[in-house]
């Protein structure tokens, strides 16, 4: 066991999430063990503790890093001068390629938040709900434009995010379409169910 291995572009403690999150994703939060995370990084367990305090604050950080990258790009998508359909395709391909390309975070973030110890819990709770909200606004305001058909904005959300959510399956897929065709796929699938 020696150093932690870094790139140009991440720190050790980077290097850390990273790993903790591909361990937290294969096998869940409860069940994975510091002793495992040094293996995996390549160090005595000990020396993790001095990057950082805890396997609760690797969660806290995974989780809140995620969430502060949605929230940002859900506020410039607010702002947008665009048609409600436009500003939910741009927040949906935003999810896609979030998946796509950042799975075990994202993955991570969205199923073992509830490991999360308060005040981060609530906290946590809150800014899910908080957010769901903001895109059910969205849907509502393009309901009233009579751009999107008459339906209940919270269930729409619900059910786009639980379909993005479900790009676990094809990370699993032996035989799977590119990421590419995959967000245009779901794209076509979900703005195009909105449309009136």
């Amino acid at each position: 066991m020696g150093r932690i291995k870094t790139n140009n572009n991440a720190s050790r403690k980077d290097i850390i999430l990273q790993k903790a999150a591909i361990l937290f994703k294969e096998k869940g939060f409860k069940a994975a063990s510091m002793r495992e995370l040094a293996e995996v990084v390549g160090v005595e367990a000990a020396s993790l503790y001095n990057h950082i305090k805890s396997k609760n604050e690797l969660l806290h950080e995974i989780c809140f890093s995620v969430a502060n990258k949605y929230n940002e790009k859900l506020e410039q998508i607010e702002s947008m001068d665009a048609s409600a359909l436009k500003k939910i395709e741009e927040l949906l391909r935003f999810h896609i390629i979030s998946m796509v390309q950042n799975f075990d975070e994202v993955f991570v973030s969205d199923r073992e938040w509830k490991y999360l110890t308060d005040p981060y819990l609530s906290n946590f709770q809150t800014q899910r709900r908080t957010y769901r909200k903001r895109f059910a606004a969205i849907i509502e305001d393009g309901i009233k434009k009579k751009e999107i058909k008459k339906i209940d904005a919270t269930t729409a959300v619900l059910i786009m995010l639980h379909a993005i959510s479900g790009i676990e399956s094809w990370h699993r897929s032996k035989q799977k379409i590119s990421g590419a065709e995959l967000e245009e796929n779901m794209i076509t699938i979900l703005v195009g169910g909105l449309k009136k």
